[in-house]
């Protein structure tokens, strides 16, 4: 899922929609994971954001 954001929208976007550290400051995959299996709250962002890109690019295309 992060993978697949990151592509889409960008670290820089990615960070815009959901504001934390691992996605605005020095961001990685590796450190985005890393957060993201700490904190069921910033999961469940990642998730609901990765559903709606993929409404919006079954809707487009």
């Amino acid at each position: 899922m992060v993978t697949a954001l990151s592509t889409h929208y960008g670290w820089e976007g990615l960070g815009a929609r959901i504001p934390v550290r691992c996605f605005v400051l020095d961001p990685s995959l590796a450190s985005s994971l890393k957060f993201l299996r700490k904190t069921p709250w910033a999961r469940e962002k990642v998730e609901g954001l990765y559903l709606f890109m993929q409404r919006e690019l079954r809707r487009k295309g």
